[in-house]
């Protein structure tokens, strides 16, 4: 019975929580409508290429009309050697990628978003050469999916509290 009664009640406090689903209605909710109201600024670069692709690949199509944002991106991409033997030569790397963004509101250009987000990845500088660029360009996709999914999920946010349009 106390079982019963202690589901029962933490049942009843969850609304009350403040805990809301960001993505709630689905493709059709509020959140991907304006997730589909954003497109994107060509970004330069290779990582500008891949973080370009993710984000295209999170944001919902959208079906006819205009775009009401325009996400301007700005990436800063680092190889940092980590590990050095005494001979110089370096054993481990760490790979990072930062994007600056901003989302501008098309309406009438104000920056509605301005933000950052990144992560960062090592890397293990083996005797091939080609297996560590390989590596470092593993290490730049992944970067990429991550920085793009923190993007969406800060613009999604915004989007949720932003006044209706």
């Amino acid at each position: 019975m106390k079982r019963l009664l202690l589901v029962v009640l933490v049942a009843l406090s969850l609304p009350g929580c403040g805990l809301h689903p960001l993505y709630a209605g689905g493709a059709s909710g509020p959140i991907a409508s304006g997730l589909a109201g954003v497109e994107v600024a060509p970004v330069a670069g290779k990582s500008g290429y891949l973080v370009t692709n993710a984000l295209r690949d999170r944001l919902p199509r959208r079906s006819g009309g205009t775009a009401a944002y325009r996400l301007e991106i700005v990436l800063d991409d680092q190889i940092t050697g980590l590990g050095v033997r005494r001979d110089d030569t370096v054993t481990r790397e760490r790979r990072t990628l930062r994007a600056r963004y901003q989302l501008v509101s098309l309406g009438n250009g104000e920056v509605v978003l301005d933000a950052t987000a990144g992560s960062d990845a090592g890397v293990d500088v083996v005797g091939s050469e080609y297996a560590t660029i390989a590596a470092e360009n593993t290490a730049l996709e992944r970067l990429s999916d991550i920085v793009a999914d923190q993007i969406v999920t800060r613009v999604a946010l915004y989007i949720r509290r932003a006044p209706a349009r």
